[in-house]
């Protein structure tokens, strides 16, 4: 007789790996958590948001082929962190503050102590965004992946009071354009700096670069930043027109998405100084700088647009949340079918 275990899915194995990462999730567990690990579904209660009209705002995403890296070099501890960081600064743009997330993890045979890194990853990331891990899917899926292969997704879900939405319709000529600096690559462009590493010469995810003291691999694992303490603090206090969070299509394909009609934004090329992981990319690839432009953030991982009255007071709190800040760019009224993005 055919059993399942024979079949490549151990439902014992999954049932301990529950268990042991359980005192983990709970960790990042709030008061409004109202569910018991291993429900079919997570209760979230919202009693305790004092808001006249409260909006949930939700987000998912992934990490992407840079998953392939962490496997490659067997380092999997940082990725959860990565799978959290693109998914809550995707809803702190409108002003969101992240509630709950979820995750799913998916692959050919579950090993535990892979998949307790993972985790322990995610939990991490969960308590930097201060919002609670209250459940997530570990499916087995012989046939689908290869040994030792996972991927993973995310889910996030937050609130805001309706008409503190942050929309950028309140965006106008002279606003000033702040970037926030990013961690490194963060979680965009890795199958094109997979491709270049891989056909680099004499060149390993595990060979040590001198430069930054470090492995190749460990260096491109770098986690992305998850802004929410400081998109918090801002909100508080500042009057923030419009956020931009830099991912895939980089300062261009992402901050013309919060700009109203009649405007364009002009961010200066020499507005901040690329971190060298970026010029090692483009040296290495060969890369134009436009190509650099479209495809990774270029050490802006956020983007603000406030009124310049305000401009220094908040590039002094920036400076006081240990946040490395720039002004790039401003606000113009734009005409018709003009560029609503210019590089100057």
């Amino acid at each position: 007789m055919t059993t399942y275990k024979e079949a490549g899915v151990d439902i014992e194995k999954a049932d301990a790996f529950v268990k042991d990462i359980a005192s983990t999730i709970k960790q990042t567990w709030s008061p409004e958590v109202k569910s018991e690990l291993g429900d079919f579904a997570a209760l979230y209660s919202l009693l305790g948001y004092e808001m006249k009209h409260p909006v949930l705002v939700s987000s998912t995403d992934g990490v992407g082929t840079k998953l392939k890296i962490a496997i490659t070099m067997d380092v999997h501890n940082t990725v959860g962190i990565d799978l959290v960081a693109m998914c809550v600064n995707d809803i702190l743009v409108k002003g969101a503050r992240p509630l709950f997330f979820l995750d799913y993890m998916a692959c050919g045979e579950l090993d535990p102590k892979v998949g307790r890194e993972i985790l322990e990853g995610i939990a991490r990331g969960c308590e930097e965004a201060e919002c609670s891990l209250v459940g997530g899917e570990t499916a087995e899926m012989p046939g689908m992946y290869a040994p030792g292969d996972y991927d993973l997704a995310g889910f996030v879900v937050g609130i805001v009071e309706d008409g503190a939405t942050v929309d950028g319709t309140d965006i106008s000529s002279g606003d000033v354009v702040i970037g926030v600096a990013s961690s490194g690559l963060h979680s965009n462009g890795f199958s094109l700096v997979r491709k270049i590493v891989e056909e680099a010469p004499s060149l390993e995810y595990e060979t040590y670069l001198p430069e930054f003291q470090a492995k190749l691999g460990e260096l491109l694992l770098t986690p992305t930043r998850i802004y929410v303490k400081m998109v918090k603090s801002l909100l508080r206090d500042f009057d923030i027109k419009g956020m931009a969070h830099i991912t895939g299509g980089g300062i261009v394909g992402n901050c013309v998405r919060i700009l109203p009609n009649g405007t364009t934004m002009r961010v200066k090329r020499d507005g901040w100084e690329w971190p060298p992981v970026f010029d090692f990319i483009q040296k290495l690839g060969k890369l134009t700088e436009e190509e650099m432009y479209r495809t990774f953030n270029c050490g802006i991982g956020f983007v603000l647009v406030v009124s310049p009255e305000i401009e220094e007071e908040v590039l002094l709190r920036l400076k006081g949340l240990g946040e490395t800040a720039f002004v790039i760019g401003d606000i113009i009224q734009r005409n018709g079918n003009e560029n609503p993005f210019l590089w100057v």
